[in-house]
């Protein structure tokens, strides 16, 4: 029998449930989405992909996202963030894209960015575009010396090492410092230590790649004499009584950029609104990440053994700027700790003039030629665009707008104006390009 106008005006209880249900659904779907996406009359366009990590601390926004439910939040309960063994099984993977099973993006190397886009480093030279979309971290990495070298109490000036460094190069050994991808952060803050001390990377010392969680084994055995690195296993060497740290990268170069979220173009491009999820997500685990009193907590979560199965004790006295160098020395409540988010995100915020720097340091290095078209390229890979987008969404107050965060001004007193990249280049002690 159909239905009457009364029974069309009057549901039946049933059906005021069924709608009701409906409704409380579409509101916790509203608070689950980022802002906008109802009205636009969708959600992400995906509901996850995957991003590779390297167990280092600042991998932590990607883990705290992951843990915290964040990714769901935002509309992305598939996300998966997998464990990378090396920086060059990132790169594969990376290469391959999540539909090969790699991944689409993660945790990786600032000037990875522009060293995967320009096929600088993957096979057969073949350029995959890629972006970088937000800075996940500055500082907290290190500088750490093997305890043969314990006597001489190196900090910032690696000077100090020099005579040793030749003396043992006189009697037929090898000296070895490590890194951990070549052109990465990691090589380019050892490389800067050790030339400003007068030590020629390029031919005092055989400088190699080792991956991370390697690193602290490889120097127990005597296999190198230095390496840079991030944490924790400079705090892990400390504990482990192997060596000792020469300086943090943040006494290098105060609030230095370090990893980033880079993900392939053709994600992002495909995928829009599913990309303005992933960054809100990991924006927030950032700002969780950055406060102080969540820095045991954080500690406790990316130590475990399905992330980095390592012990809280080598994670979170570093986290909170408690610097034991391992040679006597100890600072305690530095402002060497890892930044995550910043002063309205400004440790978060891609600036593009600190990306113009870290193509200049690898022209000194011969990674890139010194006629690179050095904007065009970070303009190409640099979405600071959709970082101002993410962070609209999210209600941040004060968030940056420029490209540029200044001049900089290195531990040497060595300046970097982005302005005249180049410039910058005949400063240096020892260098590459005239």
């Amino acid at each position: 029998m159909s239905e009457t106008i009364e029974t069309r005006a009057k549901p039946s209880r049933r059906k005021l449930l069924r709608l009701s249900g409906a409704a409380a659904l579409l509101g916790a779907a509203r608070l689950a989405l980022p802002a906008g996406a109802f009205a636009q009359g969708a959600g992400p366009e995906v509901k996850g992909t995957r991003l590779g990590y390297i167990a280092l601390t600042d991998a932590s926004p990607l883990i705290i996202a992951k843990e915290k439910g964040l990714f769901a939040k935002y509309g992305l309960p598939d996300m998966d963030i997998a464990k990378q063994a090396s920086w060059g099984a990132t790169r594969d993977n990376m290469a391959l894209g999540f539909k090969n099973n790699g991944i689409d993006g993660g945790h990786i190397l600032r000037p990875k960015t522009h060293l995967y886009a320009t096929g600088k480093v993957m096979q057969n030279g073949q350029p995959l575009p890629m972006y970088t979309l937000l800075n996940l971290n500055e500082d907290g990495q290190a500088i750490s010396v093997s305890n043969e070298y314990k006597d001489l109490n190196v900090q910032k000036d690696a000077a100090p090492l020099k005579q040793a460094f030749e003396r043992k190069k006189a009697a037929g050994k090898e000296l070895t410092a490590a890194m951990t991808f070549p052109g990465g952060t990691h090589d380019l803050w050892i490389r800067y230590w050790l030339a400003a001390g007068g030590i020629d990377p390029d031919t005092d010392i055989k400088v190699i790649v080792v991956p991370p969680p390697q690193m602290v084994a490889n120097m127990k055995v005597g296999t190198m004499d230095c390496f840079c690195v991030g944490e924790p296993w400079n705090e892990q060497l400390v504990n482990q009584n192997i060596g000792y740290t020469a300086l943090t990268t943040g006494e290098l170069w105060a609030r230095h950029p370090e990893k980033i979220l880079g993900m392939r173009a053709d994600f992002v491009d495909a995928n829009p609104k599913a990309t303005q999820a992933i960054l809100m997500a990991v924006m927030e685990a950032q700002q969780w990440a950055d406060r102080m009193e969540n820095r045991q907590e954080l500690s406790e979560i990316v130590g475990k053994r399905q992330w980095f199965n390592v012990p809280v004790g080598d994670i979170n006295k570093r986290l909170q700027g408690d610097i034991n160098y391992g040679n006597g020395r100890e600072a305690k409540g530095t402002k060497l700790y890892m930044k995550f988010w910043g002063e309205g995100g400004s440790s978060s915020y891609p600036w593009k003039s600190l990306d113009t720097w870290f193509v200049a340091e690898n022209i000194r290095w011969g990674k890139f030629e010194p006629t690179i078209a050095i904007k065009a390229l970070v303009d190409k890979t640099n979405r600071a665009d959709l970082w101002r987008e993410a962070a609209k969404a999210l209600g941040v107050a004060g968030a940056p707008t420029g490209d540029s965060r200044g001049v900089e001004t290195f531990f040497d007193g060595v300046k970097f104006d982005p302005a005249a990249p180049l410039d910058y280049l005949k400063a240096l002690k020892i260098k590459r390009v005239a």
